[in-house]
């Protein structure tokens, strides 16, 4: 996938209510300029297996590439916004 690419770019944030981190990352998402993004924010709190895979790793980010859920390189808490984009336009393409 490009980053002009009009179809917007389908990503899962697993977070919980209160974490920090998990805001951050959304507020750096809703500032990128290069994809539409289409988040789906997942509480691992809701699902036993989400907590369990998740508890200690939060935030989290996936892309729902056409061939499964992808767990994308991990964003410092201090990258900016264009970093993240970088991030998106490496990792988020169809092989």
């Amino acid at each position: 996938m490009s980053a002009d690419s009009p179809l917007p770019l389908p990503l899962i944030l697993y977070s919980k209510p209160g974490c920090h981190l998990c805001e951050a990352l959304a507020e750096k998402l809703a500032q990128v300029s290069n994809f539409t993004i289409d988040l789906e924010t997942r509480d691992i709190t809701t699902r036993a297996d989400w907590l369990a895979a998740w508890e200690y790793e939060i935030p989290v980010l996936c892309w729902r590439s056409p061939q499964g859920e992808k767990i994308l390189p991990r964003l410092s808490p201090r990258g900016s916004a264009q970093q993240l984009e970088r991030l998106l336009a490496t990792h988020c393409r169809e092989a």
